[in-house]
């Protein structure tokens, strides 16, 4: 009998995730269950890249764990191992494709009152270009309340 879950996997889950099940999925859960349409990127075997719904710049990423994981500190060794190779080839693959890219913004917002809207773990990857702001000076925080009411640059 095919329990609810693997059920709910196999007719909702992205094609890529659904090969490897060893990992934890939570029902409700977006990253969980990426619409079968949703590019991703790049990935590995615990981890996987895709373009931000809500970019704050032009390609912003979000890098994921497959497990689901709500906290970033409930994270293994390997699982941020993994993450951190997405981050680095994806950070090379958009220096390499985009010669405006002259830095970036990693993030992490862990728990609601950190700014954390979908209870599991995803690192921002933000490409920043000079003059995307004038006076970048505080960052990824600096950068959100400037573009929230501005085209992306």
């Amino acid at each position: 009998m095919i329990n609810k879950i693997d059920k709910l996997s196999k007719q909702t889950r992205h094609p890529s995730l659904v090969e490897n099940r060893s990992y934890n999925l939570h029902t409700e859960c977006i990253f969980c269950y990426l619409p079968k349409d949703k590019v991703i990127v790049d990935s590995n075997k615990l981890a996987f890249a895709i373009y931000d719904g809500y970019p704050v710049t032009r390609n912003h990423m979000l890098i994921i764990p497959k497990r689901h994981a709500a906290n970033f500190f409930e994270l293994h060794k390997e699982e941020i191992d993994a993450i951190y190779e997405l981050l680095h080839r994806q950070q090379k693959r958009l220096l390499h494709e985009d010669k405006s890219i002259s830095g970036f913004n990693v993030g992490i917002n862990i728990g609601e009152d950190a700014g954390q809207s979908i209870m599991h773990v995803h690192i921002h990857l933000i490409p920043r270009r000079k003059g995307d702001m004038e006076d970048p000076k505080g960052g990824v925080g600096a950068l959100s309340l400037k573009c929230r009411n501005i085209d992306l640059v």
